[in-house]
């Protein structure tokens, strides 16, 4: 959290709201010269100033405790996905389409080549998977259950069912699949 500049962000709130330095101090209790110097990073606010202050702007508080977001790092452009090859089989590539991987989610593709499975043996996971079949058909086992999917299909497996993806056909099938934890 070295990054967190509480009193730039009060400093941004107050300004996206027009208000003035004075009318902030005057609705939060807090004086002018304590809230400039808290703006300006030459004062540490108290814990009950700043839920005066949050309560002013209209904000929760842990608005101020949050770090800022640059918004370029939110986007992943198409040729620039990470790709992750699971060592125990070339057939599968997945790309991942959310950035980063600090989230309590997967966003892939992941792309079967023709004859192929997903894992050597069924897995599973704590979370729930959500999944869209985007190109080809593709066979699902979900515990000792087969169904095939076509393109346009989808499907929710839920937390710890056991389960593989398989390609049957001479074509590549992509799905699209969100793992939620």
């Amino acid at each position: 959290m070295s990054d967190l500049n509480i009193g730039k962000k009060i400093a941004q709130i107050r300004n996206r709201k027009n208000l003035s330095v004075r009318k902030l101090a005057e609705l939060s209790n807090v004086t002018p010269s304590m809230l400039s110097q808290i703006e300006r990073g030459n004062a540490n606010p108290s814990v009950n100033s700043l839920k005066s202050i949050a309560s002013a702007l209209e904000v929760p508080l842990f608005t101020f405790f949050t770090s800022e977001v640059v918004k370029e790092d939110l986007i992943v452009r198409k040729d620039s996905r990470k790709k992750v090859i699971l060592p125990e089989s070339d057939n599968v590539i997945y790309e991942m389409l959310a950035p980063g991987i600090r989230d309590n989610f997967e966003f892939a593709i992941m792309t079967l080549y023709p004859n192929t499975s997903s894992s050597n043996g069924d897995i599973s996971h704590t979370g729930y998977e959500l999944s869209y079949v985007l190109e080809g058909e593709a066979t699902l086992y979900l515990d000792d259950d087969k169904f095939t999917l076509y393109k346009g299909d989808s499907v929710k497996i839920s937390a710890g069912i056991n389960h593989r993806w398989e390609n049957n056909t001479n074509e590549d099938v992509k799905v699209i699949f969100a793992v939620i934890l």
